[in-house]
């Protein structure tokens, strides 16, 4: 069976405050209330500097798999609980009385997934068959995912733990639990694509580690965590960092930390942006129905879940790309409440594939209910930051601080430290004490139409006078790339407006939104799609990265396992313009993602939608651009060219939020 192993993320044991009095407590660790019986009776780790250190052994690690039963939940229909297999590796002190935390990852990936076409998104006909789109999504993703290690075995033939924090974290005193969940492997159920089932499974698990479910061995022995402190954190990237959210979200009793790397708050805004149909990043056709059927790789699995299958394809609902009760249930944002878990954020500010506002939306929720929280942003994509060459060490450094604060209750200082680690360049990190970055301003910057055949403008002051209607006309030939990359032409298919040369750099951090009042006119596209544009040669980061030979160590290795990767730098291009950020509207849902409105043809309508979020430092010397399309052809459905867009610029603008605000734009 296929394994992969992603950033895994500590859990500790909080020392009980009847173990040793205050004053013999070691130095660095906080007096906590009680745990229960078993936990008292655990010795930790030894501890230095206020660490926990690696003094067990990787190799004599002890392993197992227990089959935990999900209690309530039966979404396969078999008149029996659901079942998640999870795969343990903990100290072999733990048989002798050692009680350990637990570093959790949930994931439907670990027995790969199936090849499953993608939608037709080309609805002129063009491309009826839809197998532009064919793409082996997991085999994309696995070394953004889970990195690249310095073992020469097959990935296809690993076994489970194979990877970086096995070598890391139980060398000091931490259990391993990877959960395969529902409908997928060794897992019974059906996969739904973010409903509550696919929650339950590793809540279950958690419940399991808290003496609160039942686990089974192969043979159907029932089998306890009596080695278990009951604490569990969860980590994991892409959709293995989205189930901690959707976890956390429950207030699940003993989940004392989540790790959300490029993670997933709302379906709805991964399938969809502001009402109209939206492919992730690489993507085009995908949707809910696709992911599902992506990851359905139980046994006996279309006679099982086919049904729910076609269910879900039914009712996600491609026509219209409405919010609905279907989108709403898969909306973690709205149990943000419950969340009671510790949460270190981490998201990619060139990641189109799970986009910056999954991540945005969740950290200004937490930041709303004072939840205890870091943030990184950095300049990858889809990617894992332990596997950064240049912020390995300061990524295991922040981590293991991380846990070992909020799960071994020691004092190191870790929340002491700026909330914030903002990549604005490649390389070019700092710390910051929030994110948006204090000083963080809405600067409103106005739309002026061109004059004698030029591009339009763009500043701080309103255009004043009588107001010139511009126009273009729709095509989903072009990418949105190719429609903005010369800032000087104009083009019949897009129009563009360009600020004066910045006198002096301006940081970006936040959400842009733009209002444009504008015409729809003919064709059938329904999309508006704002481009936000650094136009300046430079080299710049733009997800992509190159590994090296060199490998670093980064834990104990075994055989087949050596404890060691090779680390990425970021691939930079040197090139005249960069879309820093991008937002879209079905201009049908002009007031409502939930409400689809046809609009009266000719008619001026005020549009406002917001763009994806972003921190991104615009130089001197560069121009800020924004450029108007209607279809974005690596995003959007396409259909038949000719839609006529007539624009307003005199009554249109873009809110950047600039730190210093309008005045660092001057």
């Amino acid at each position: 069976m296929n394994r992969w192993k992603t950033v895994i993320v500590a859990l500790a044991v909080t020392l009980p405050s009847g173990v040793l009095p205050a004053a013999a407590l070691p130095a660095g660790v906080l007096p906590t209330g009680a745990l229960p019986a078993a936990a008292a009776r655990s010795a930790a780790p030894p501890i230095e500097n206020g660490e926990t250190q690696p003094v067990y052994s990787r190799a004599d690690a002890l392993t197992e798999t227990v089959f935990v039963e999900v209690a309530g939940v039966d979404s396969d229909a078999d008149g029996r609980p659901d079942r998640v297999a999870v795969d343990i590796m903990r100290p072999k002190e733990t048989a002798s009385g050692l009680k350990v935390p637990v570093v959790m990852e949930a994931s439907p990936y670990y027995a790969g997934g199936n090849d499953v076409p993608n939608h037709v998104v080309d609805l002129d006909g063009s491309d009826p068959a839809g197998m532009e789109y064919r793409r082996n999504k997991f085999n994309d993703l696995r070394d953004e995912m889970f990195g690249v290690d310095g073992s020469d075995v097959n990935r296809a033939a690993a076994p489970p733990f194979r990877g970086y924090y096995d070598n890391y974290f139980v060398p000091r005193g931490y259990a391993i639990a990877l959960v395969e969940n529902l409908g997928s492997g060794r897992a019974t159920g059906c996969p739904t694509t973010g409903l509550d089932n696919e929650t339950a499974g590793p809540k279950a698990a958690i419940d399991w580690l808290n003496g609160r479910a039942r686990g089974f061995d192969a043979a159907g022995n029932e089998i306890r965590a009596d080695w278990s402190t009951g604490n569990v954190g969860m980590i994991g990237v892409s959709y293995n960092g989205t189930l901690p959210n959707a976890v956390a979200a429950t207030g699940v009793e003993g989940l004392k930390a989540i790790v959300p790397i490029a993670a997933i708050s709302s379906w709805y805004d991964y399938y969809r942006a502001n009402g109209g149909v939206l492919a992730p990043g690489g993507y085009q056709g995908e949707d809910a129905d696709v992911l599902a059927r992506y990851v359905l790789t139980r046994e006996n699995a279309e006679q099982t879940c086919g049904a729910l299958m076609d269910r879900i394809e039914k009712d996600q609902d491609r026509v219209t790309g409405d919010y609905s009760d279907f989108w709403d249930r898969r909306n973690y944002l709205n149990d943000v409440r419950k969340v009671r878990a510790a949460v270190f954020l981490v998201h990619g500010l060139n990641d189109w594939n799970v986009k910056t506002k999954q991540a945005v939306q969740w950290w200004d929720a937490l930041a709303k209910r004072n939840v205890p929280r870091k943030i990184w942003l950095h300049q990858g994509a889809h990617f894992n930051p332990f596997s950064f060459a240049g912020r390995n060490a300061e990524w295991l450094r922040q981590l293991h601080r991380w846990f070992d604060f909020h799960l071994y209750g020691l004092r190191n200082g870790i929340m002491d430290e700026p909330q914030a680690d903002v990549e604005s360049g490649p390389g070019q990190w700092a710390q910051h004490a929030s994110w948006p970055l204090p000083g963080t301003r809405d600067a409103r910057l106005h739309l002026a139409a061109g004059k004698d055949g030029r591009n339009g403008t763009l500043g701080t002051d309103r255009p004043r006078g009588r107001h010139t209607v511009e126009s273009f006309v729709d095509q989903s030939a072009r990418t949105a790339e190719q429609l903005a990359e010369n800032a000087e032409a104009t083009d019949p298919n897009r129009l563009a407006y360009l600020s004066a040369p910045l006198a002096r750099d301006a940081r970006l951090s936040g959400t842009p939104e733009v209002e444009v009042r504008a015409a729809f006119k003919g064709g059938r596209s329904p999309y508006l799609t704002a481009l936000l544009v650094d136009y300046g040669t430079d080299a710049r980061a733009y997800g992509d990265v190159v590994y090296g030979d060199n490998q670093v160590c980064y834990g104990q290795g075994v055989p087949g396992d050596t404890g060691c990767a090779r680390l990425a730098e970021h691939a930079t291009v040197t090139a005249p313009y960069k879309i820093i950020t991008r937002g879209w509207l079905d201009v049908r849902n002009r007031d409502s993602a939930s409400k689809t409105e046809l609009l009266r043809e000719g008619r001026f309508y005020d549009f406002r939608f917001d763009l994806q979020p972003n921190d991104y430092v615009v130089k001197a010397g560069h121009r800020i651009g924004v450029v108007l399309v209607s279809t974005d052809r690596d995003f959007t459905l396409r259909l038949p060219p000719g839609t006529g867009v007539s624009v307003d610029p005199g009554s249109s603008s873009v809110t950047l939020p600039v730190v210093g605000g309008r005045f660092a734009l001057r």
